[in-house]
């Protein structure tokens, strides 16, 4: 897997309208990792893309309607499958964190990739996953040299009073072992 221009080459890129520029982009120190799925627990679907794009459906569920204002994004987006789509190239600000803080450093955004599983913070999740995972993983550690598998989080860690993802099911060990 390579990294060319800030992208994947070589997998499905499609441009989230919600990003922004770094204060510094040379500073992507931090990878943080997520969960999600719309709605909670339903899989395999193109919701979540929809939602990255700003173009969710409001008719196919209630939820949606309470969402649908919010503008969020996320650098990658691993499905289920183990199937790779990158939303927003690494050296630009993706959406995803919130607030937040790792280590004393606030806004995670600035200077964090964002990487979304599709998945719940109570559910396990799929062994094509962490393949994927694990390999862009690598990728990034050898493009990005702030970067280290010390400096890899959930969401959970960054923002402890408002989430739990990527949840008690993700399985730490195995992903940094093999990192």
């Amino acid at each position: 897997m390579k990294i060319k221009d800030h992208k994947i080459e070589d997998i499905a890129f499609l441009e989230s309208p919600n990003f922004n520029d770094r204060p510094d982009p040379n500073n992507i120190s931090l990878i943080v990792i997520h969960s999600i799925s719309l709605p909670s627990r339903n899989y395999n679907n193109d919701n979540v893309e929809s939602f990255f794009l700003n173009n969710l459906d409001i008719s196919k569920n209630e939820y949606f309607k309470e969402i649908s204002d919010l503008k969020v994004s996320s650098h990658l987006y691993i499905k289920r499958s183990g199937r790779i789509i990158q939303f927003v190239p690494f050296d630009k600000r993706a959406w995803h964190a919130g607030i937040s803080n790792y280590k004393g450093k606030e806004d995670c955004n600035d200077f964090s990739i964002g990487i979304e599983l599709e998945g719940c913070d109570d559910d396990i999740y799929e062994e094509e996953q962490y393949k994927s995972l694990i390999q862009v993983t690598k990728a990034l550690i050898k493009e990005y040299d702030l970067i280290s598998k010390k400096r890899i989080t959930g969401h959970s860690d960054i923002a402890p009073e408002r989430k739990t993802d990527p949840g008690k099911y993700f399985e730490w060990n195995r992903y940094l072992d093999n990192v």
